[in-house]
């Protein structure tokens, strides 16, 4: 049986990795100078309460959920030196050093009915050391507090990721997914431009019949709907968070 990968990922065991730890604290090394960042219908309840929500089209035509952390390149407004301002922390960023690998057949097989995904893990990446962080695994071989956490956070990211392209789809068929182009005034002098996103229209939802509105609930989408939406209220804080910062940066 084989196993897809991607750029330095491996799979994880406890006995080459025995040593292997994760820092959990965060930083600009560790990888969170992002101004966007992948998130999935799953996490959508704790994500609305912080983070503007936005979709994006994807190469293959398709649409992916990402959650504003920043205005300008690499700019994460809810980095603090090494601590995360908000109550939660987006799963791809929980996750960073980890990939769910699909497990896939060798030549003639087939892949048993009780084949798992399995943990790759990037031993080069910037959150993995063996002298600093959480272990990975107990002295006795088994699963730490940190890996068993890692393995939660993943499997949530599994199944938003199966939730979404059927969210998308209903989404584009009751007409709810619109382009938006969203200016952010900072000063008479400062302002931003969002461009390339799209957005659940708030006219197009309101406009739905009782019919729509019942098969969205049913399927589980109108909730995520709703959330996309209020989502847009974060931007306000987005915005004295960055004059917070350019503040700090014009005094120092």
């Amino acid at each position: 049986m084989g196993l897809k990968t991607l750029g330095q990922h491996v799979l994880l065991n406890n006995i080459q990795h025995h040593d292997l730890r994760l820092i959990t604290r965060h930083g600009a090394a560790l990888g969170d100078s992002v101004n966007q960042v992948l998130i999935f219908p799953t996490e959508y309840g704790e994500i609305q309460r912080h983070y503007p929500i936005f979709f994006r089209q994807t190469e293959g035509g398709g649409f992916k959920s990402v959650a504003l952390l920043g205005f300008d390149k690499n700019e994460n407004l809810f980095l603090d030196n090494d601590h995360w301002d908000a109550a939660y922390v987006p799963a791809m960023q929980q996750v960073a050093p980890f990939l769910i690998g699909q497990p896939r057949p060798g030549p003639g097989a087939e892949l048993p009915a009780d084949a798992q995904p399995m943990i790759l893990v990037d031993p080069a990446h910037p959150r993995i050391s063996t002298v600093d962080g959480e272990p990975l695994f107990l002295s006795q071989g088994g699963q730490s507090p940190a890996l068993i956490h890692v393995m939660q956070v993943m499997q949530r990211v599994q199944s938003g990721s199966s939730v979404s392209a059927p969210m998308f789809a209903a989404f584009y068929q009751a007409g709810l997914l619109a382009p938006v182009e969203i200016e952010i005034k900072l000063d008479d002098r400062t302002s931003y431009i969002l461009k390339d996103m799209f957005t659940v229209s708030r006219e197009a939802l309101q406009g739905l019949d009782g019919g729509q509105l019942k098969a969205l609930n049913d399927a589980g989408f109108l909730a995520l709907a709703f959330w996309v939406i209020s989502s847009m209220s974060n931007l306000s804080d987005m915005i004295i968070r960055k004059n917070k910062t350019s503040s700090v940066a014009g005094l120092a």
